[in-house]
C-alpha cells in the first residue's frame, strides 16, 4: 500500500485552496473549495442519520455536473463505496447494476429517476436528487423524516464549516472506494472493485508527471462515470487545486471547442474521436489540396506552412494548453504522424478500468511515434512473449493500481489476476528496451468505441442472433463505427422465398430493434451480409481476428 492517501488528498486540497474556485458547470453554478467542503459535510451528516455504514454501496446515476462530483467526493470520503452508472443505460440494465452492487442509496438525475422502478431494486432504502440532494423516494417513513429534517436544517442553519476546522474521516487505502461497471447489459455484469490505493496511485503519478499546476483551469467533457475522465479530468485537478469546468450537455465537438476558447484549459484530456475529427474536418481539406501538397514539399515553405497550421490548431484548443493526453481508444496513426510533424504537444496513454485506469504514459516531447508511453511508477509491466521487442504478446501488469477484483465474481477475478498478482489485460503489445509500449491489438473481443467507451460485441450479437432469418452475426468496427456482419439462415431463406432485396430490408429492421435496446454509443451503423458461414475454431467459436 502507498503512503499517499486518497481522502487526505481531498482534505489537503480543500484546506489549501479554500477560497478559490473548485467545480463549475459550464455556463451554470459553481463552487469554491470551501463550498464543496460545506456540501460534503451536509452529505456526510445525511448518510450518518440515515444509518449508512462504512463500505455500504451508494449508486450515482446522472450526467456530468459539479454536484455529481461533490457526491463522488462525499461518498468516498465518508468511507462508503460509490457505484457510478452511466445515465444512458436502459432502465433494466440500471436496475441490474444497482441490485448486483447491493446499493442501499441512489443519487439520481430526476429524468433518470422517472424511468426507474424502486420496487425492482431490493436493497435500496432511498433515492435522492443529484440536482438538489432532496429526497425522491424512501422505503421507510422514518428515513424520510430524517432526510427531510436534516437537509432542511442544513440549508437554513448556520452550519459552521471553516478551513481550520474542516477534516474528513480517516479511510485506509485498503478500503474499497469504487465499483465501476464496465458493462451494463443483462447477463454481462462486471463490476471492477477499485480500492482507495488505486485512486491514490493514479493521483500521485499525475501530480508528479503531468503538466498541471494549482490554479490552472481544465475542461471536463469525458464521462465521469468512466475511470479515465474521473481520474484525470476531475480527481487529479481537484486534488491539485485547479478549477474544473464540467460540460453538462452532450459534448459535441462544437460545444467542446467553444468551451476551450472561453476557458483556455492548461491541460486537455481527450479520446481520439475529438482529435481525429478536427484533423479530418479542419486539416485534411487544407493539406489535401494539390497546391498545398506541392508547397509542403518545398523545405522553406514547408516550415512556414507547418508553423501556420500549428498556430491555427493550438488556437482551436484554446491556445493555453501545455499538453493534450489522448487515451481510451487507439489513435489514428496518420493523424499522429502529422501532429508530430507539426511538433504539436500531444501524447498517447494506455489504461483500463481495472487499473483505475492508468498503465502507461510519457510526456509529449518523449513519446515515440506509435507508442503509448512507458509503465507508470506504481506498476510493473511485461509482455508475455519470447521476444517482447519483436513478437507481440499479452500485456501483463501488477502493482498499486490494480483492482481488488470483480465484485461477486471470484472465477472471473482468477482468470484476470494470476497467483503472482499479474493482471492479464487481454491486450497484445510490444515493448522496446527503453520500456516503450506499442499496442498491437486486442486478444479479447471487446471493442473500444471512438468515444472511448467499452463495447462488448457479444451482448449485441446475442440479441441480433435471435432475430428472424439470422443464423449468426459478428460486430466489428470500421472507420470508428459498428458494422454488423450477418450470415443469414439458409433454411429460412429457402422456406420463405426471401429475395436479397427483402433480406436487406428485413435485416435493417432488425438493426433498428437492436439499436433501440442498447445505448447510443453501441448503435450499429451498417450491415454486411455474409455469403458463407463464419470460420470457426474446433470449439465452434468464431475466429474474430479474421474479420477485423
Amino acid at each position: 500500500m502507498l503512503q499517499e492517501n486518497f481522502v487526505e488528498y481531498i482534505q489537503d486540497s480543500i484546506r489549501k485552496n479554500w477560497d478559490t474556485d473548485a467545480l463549475a458547470d459550464y455556463k451554470g453554478e459553481s463552487f469554491t473549495y470551501g463550498e464543496v467542503a460545506y456540501q460534503i459535510c451536509r452529505i456526510h451528516g445525511f448518510l450518518k442519520e440515515a444509518g449508512v455504514g462504512k463500505q455500504d454501496k451508494i449508486a450515482l446515476v446522472g450526467k456530468n455536473s459539479s454536484r455529481w462530483g461533490i457526491l463522488y467526493l462525499s461518498i468516498t470520503s465518508y468511507g462508503a463505496v460509490v457505484v457510478p452508472v452511466l445515465p444512458e443505460f436502459k432502465p433494466a440494465d440500471t436496475h441490474q447494476i444497482i441490485n448486483h452492487s447491493d446499493a442501499r442509496v441512489i443519487f439520481a438525475d430526476e429524468p433518470v429517476f422517472q424511468k426507474l422502478d424502486p420496487a425492482l431494486m431490493h436493497e435500496v432504502m432511498c433515492i435522492l436528487s443529484i440536482t438538489d440532494f432532496q429526497l425522491l423516494y424512501s422505503r421507510s417513513d422514518e428515513i424520510s423524516a430524517e432526510a427531510k429534517n436534516f437537509f432542511s436544517a442544513g440549508l437554513k442553519s448556520e452550519m459552521q464549516v471553516t478551513r481550520e476546522g474542516f477534516s474528513l474521516p480517516k479511510v485506509d487505502n485498503d478500503k474499497l472506494a469504487v465499483i465501476s461497471y464496465t458493462s451494463g447489459t443483462s447477463g454481462f455484469i462486471k463490476g471492477v472493485m477499485l480500492e482507495h490505493n488505486s485512486l491514490s496511485a493514479n493521483i500521485r503519478y499525475a501530480h508528479r508527471n503531468m503538466p498541471l499546476n494549482a490554479g490552472d483551469q481544465i475542461v471536463s467533457f469525458l464521462p465521469l462515470a468512466h475511470a479515465f475522465g474521473c481520474a484525470f479530468e476531475f480527481l487529479f485537478p481537484f486534488t491539485l487545486g485547479c478549477k474544473v469546468t464540467i460540460l453538462t450537455k452532450t459534448p459535441t465537438p462544437q460545444i467542446i471547442m467553444g468551451a476551450f476558447q472561453e476557458i483556455r484549459p492548461a491541460l486537455i484530456l481527450s479520446v481520439p474521436l475529438v482529435i481525429e475529427k478536427i484533423f479530418k474536418k479542419q486539416l485534411i481539406p487544407v493539406i489535401g489540396k494539390f497546391y498545398m501538397r506541392a508547397l509542403l514539399h518545398i523545405p522553406i515553405v514547408n516550415r512556414v506552412l507547418l508553423k501556420k497550421i500549428r498556430e491555427k490548431l493550438v488556437t482551436v484548443f484554446g491556445g493555453n494548453f501545455r499538453e493534450i493526453v489522448v487515451g481510451g481508444a487507439p489513435f489514428n496513426l496518420e493523424a499522429e504522424m502529422f501532429f508530430r510533424k507539426l511538433k504539436f504537444p500531444f501524447t498517447v496513454g494506455y489504461g483500463m478500468t481495472e487499473c483505475g485506469p492508468l498503465i502507461s504514459y510519457v510526456s509529449w516531447n518523449k513519446l515515440k511515434i506509435g507508442s503509448s508511453g512507458i509503465a507508470v511508477d506504481t506498476l510493473e509491466m511485461k509482455i508475455n512473449s519470447a521476444n517482447p521487442a519483436r513478437i507481440p504478446g499479452e500485456i501483463l501488469v501488477r502493482g498499486e493500481n490494480v483492482m481488488r477484483g470483480y465484485y461477486k465474481n471470484e472465477d472471473l477475478t482468477r482468470e484476470m489476476i494470476d497467483e503472482e498478482g499479474w493482471l492479464h489485460t487481454g491486450d497484445l503489445g510490444l515493448m522496446d528496451k527503453q520500456g516503450n509500449l506499442f499496442i498491437k491489438g486486442r486478444s479479447k473481443s471487446m471493442i473500444l468505441g471512438a468515444s472511448g467507451k467499452n463495447i462488448y460485441p457479444d451482448e449485441i450479437e446475442s440479441l441480433l442472433n435471435n432475430q428472424f432469418a439470422v443464423s449468426e452475426s459478428l460486430i466489428v468496427q470500421r472507420n470508428g463505427k459498428l458494422v454488423a456482419l450477418i450470415y443469414p439462415d439458409p433454411e429460412t431463406i429457402e422456406k420463405h422465398n426471401i429475395t436479397p432485396e427483402m433480406l436487406k430490408k428485413l435485416f435493417e429492421r432488425h438493426i433498428k430493434v437492436v439499436n433501440h435496446r442498447f445505448p447510443k454509443y453501441m448503435s450499429i451503423s451498417g450491415i454486411d451480409i455474409q455469403a458463407a458461414e463464419f470460420i470457426k475454431t474446433p470449439k465452434r467459436s468464431i475466429k474474430r481476428y479474421l474479420y477485423h
